[in-house]
């Protein structure tokens, strides 16, 4: 098992970003930690969905048509990256999040979780594949998870991946819309939190209760489109779309249910009551809620020196909200809220902390934007 000491940020000598080449975006937004910039790092990016950092400073980002880019410490974009999966690139589907081996600077691999076209339909899939060296193809692409069942829907899909402290992957997906009361049924992929092993299957260590599948880890979700590890503890946080309301962040612990959608703070977009009520025997609560709702989709910690007294507070974005949300954290409580960013205008698809100690945002738009967030000079 890897010590804690394994999810510390690790300190890179990068390039300096050059100018941003939006001038809209020099605009500064108040915030407790002081004012803040934000400048374009690239642009021109089709629904960008998922940001990784690589150990030499560039990034992987995602655009959900289907195609994977690398970002130079420069903000250029590379062509497309061959060797990608085929997705379905309708509604919310198509190429999802991505991530890198805690071992990539030896082995080269990442992960992708993808909307996989399948005959009767679709679902939520992660594969695994080598990066060249040169980056400019994945090699021996292979499928190491499918939620099971397919359905014949175009929304719904999540997806989040997590390299948890053991070198386990979590896995996050959708109840696929139409399917919302599978999101209890342990037999299936609906609705759930899988952790499976780099190479597919389920570890050693998950949870072994009767009539539940090998890889879930934990039922009763909706569509998490935010997960992050606590950098202290290890734990899975995430956030999730509720319906009307009810937008909530839990802390997925093995064999639990989470109440979707028995239980829920929000209601149906026709009105109608969903579930039972708030709460019921063998569900667990949410540590916190929006309502109304925000649209949450990507989560980091933050760990870096540029804000101090940010440490440990988990940014999440925000899509109908259309800013970043800073929720400061003690323990597994969530003590407070600060909305950040607001008047933006973006959609924001994903939150990452970079090597120097900024914040990066993805705007979720057909000409969208990687974003990095910096204390005003």
């Amino acid at each position: 098992m890897r010590s804690a000491a394994w999810i510390a940020t690790v300190t890179l000598t990068i390039a300096a970003w050059p100018a941003s080449r939006d001038a809209a975006a020099q605009q500064r937004y108040p915030s407790s930690a002081g004012d803040l910039v934000v400048e374009t790092v690239a642009g021109g990016l089709e629904h960008p969905w998922g940001l990784a950092f690589l150990p030499d400073g560039r990034m992987l980002v995602t655009e959900r048509p289907g195609r994977l880019r690398l970002v130079g410490t420069d903000g250029k974009l590379s062509a497309p990256i061959t060797g990608v999966p085929n997705v379905a690139g309708r509604g919310q589907g198509g190429l999802l999040d991505v991530v890198p081996d805690p071992g990539f600077a030896q082995n080269r691999t990442i992960y992708l979780s993808f909307a996989e076209p399948r005959s009767g339909g679709t679902g939520t899939s992660v594969a695994r594949a080598r990066l060249n060296e040169r980056g400019t193809a994945l090699e021996g692409t292979k499928v190491i998870f499918q939620q099971m069942p397919t359905i014949a829907s175009n929304m719904h899909f999540g997806s989040r991946l997590v390299f948890d402290q053991t070198g386990a992957l979590f896995v996050t997906v959708g109840d696929r819309y139409g399917q919302r009361d599978q999101a209890q049924n342990p037999a299936n992929h609906i609705g759930k939190i899988m952790r499976i092993r780099p190479e597919g299957g389920a570890p050693a260590d998950n949870p072994k209760i009767e009539a539940w599948q090998p890889e879930i880890w934990s039922i009763g979700h909706r569509n998490v489109q935010a997960a992050a590890l606590h950098p202290q503890s290890g734990q899975l946080w995430t956030a999730e779309h509720g319906a009307r309301g009810g937008d909530e962040v839990n802390t997925p612990k093995a064999g639990r249910n989470y109440g979707w959608p028995v239980v829920t703070f929000g209601i149906d977009y026709s009105g109608a009551k969903i579930g039972e009520g708030t709460s019921k025997a063998g569900m667990e609560p949410p540590l916190f809620y929006w309502d109304p709702s925000i649209a949450p989709s990507g989560a980091a910690f933050y760990t870096g020196a540029v804000w101090p007294a940010w440490t440990n507070s988990l940014f999440v974005g925000a899509l109908a909200g259309q800013m970043l949300v800073r929720l400061s954290t003690q323990g597994e409580a969530v003590t407070g809220q600060e909305r950040l960013l607001e008047g933006l205008g973006e959609r924001i698809r994903d939150v990452r902390q970079g090597p120097d100690g900024f914040l990066y945002l993805l705007s979720d738009a057909p000409d969208g934007k990687l974003l990095r967030v910096r204390p005003a000079k």
